[in-house]
């Protein structure tokens, strides 16, 4: 019995970080199935217990490297990610199908998150060369979240000052941790004068969108432009690139998704 409980304290501790990294993703992927599948409407209480078990399990698995250089930003992310999947989880048609595709996509994309996020948490000790790229997959999938979370809430048809608290509880976050990816400063709210700006024109701008009468997909695509325009000029700002051309990619990102925005709105 000794033997066997040393053996498997043992084989734990061993495995490497990323066997760690598979264990969690199954472990996530399975927890999001099912939570529909077993649980019904009550789900909504285990996207939560899913959201807090992934941070958790990503600290297991970046403990030796996030004991001396803790940071919590790298957890942002990864929270409001399997949050944001399995709110929209219950949006979704329940089929089979529709399960295993989400699911599939879910885990597709936490396996990246934990490599991108792996590798802030690397960079903040020494220089590495992949930095470029986790920016790119972080950023990605912030993008997703904040699409997913903004029609989760504007499905749910709040009334406007639950809208605008909701809102504000997970742009202000997603903010700091897209900044963060860029900086990499370990105080938390080192850029909160940033930040905050830029999470009240967000707010603002749900707040108009709360009165306008248009589908809640074609409202949160509506954010989630602006979000993917704001952190993006702010970020090429933190990295000195804020060039003429680069705003002009941005300028016309906005006008289409402007014109988007009118064309269903007037359609609606």
């Amino acid at each position: 019995m000794r033997r066997s409980f040393f053996r498997r304290s043992n084989f734990i501790l061993a495995i490497s970080k990323r066997q760690k990294f598979i264990i969690t993703v199954l472990v996530s992927s399975l927890m999001l199935f099912f939570a529909e599948s077993i649980f019904g409407k009550s789900g909504i209480l285990l996207a939560f217990l899913l959201s807090i078990s992934t941070s958790l399990l990503f600290l297991w698995s970046e403990y030796d490297d996030l004991k001396g250089n803790f940071s919590l930003q790298v957890f942002i992310l990864l929270f409001f990610y399997s949050l944001s999947f399995a709110l929209f989880y219950f949006l979704v048609p329940a089929r089979f199908l529709t399960r295993i595709t989400m699911t599939s996509l879910y885990g597709i994309g936490l396996y990246s998150l934990f490599l991108a996020q792996n590798i802030f948490v690397v960079s903040s000790i020494r220089t590495i060369a992949l930095l470029s790229s986790a920016r790119t997959v972080a950023f990605s999938m912030t993008i997703l979240t904040y699409f997913f979370l903004s029609n989760v809430v504007f499905s749910l048809h709040f009334n406007i000052f639950i809208t605008l608290l909701i809102f504000f509880l997970f742009s202000f976050p997603l903010i700091l941790e897209s900044l963060w990816t860029y900086t990499l400063e370990s105080k938390l709210l080192a850029y909160s004068y940033w930040e905050l700006p830029l999470t009240i024109c967000l707010v603002e701008t749900a707040l108009v969108l709360w009165f306008w009468p248009v589908m809640p997909t074609i409202a949160a695509l509506f954010m989630t432009g602006l979000f993917y325009i704001m952190i993006g000029i702010s970020q090429v700002w933190f990295e000195r690139r804020l060039f003429k051309s680069v705003m002009w990619e941005y300028v016309w990102v906005g006008a289409l998704i402007f014109l988007i925005f009118i064309f269903f709105a007037i359609r609606g």
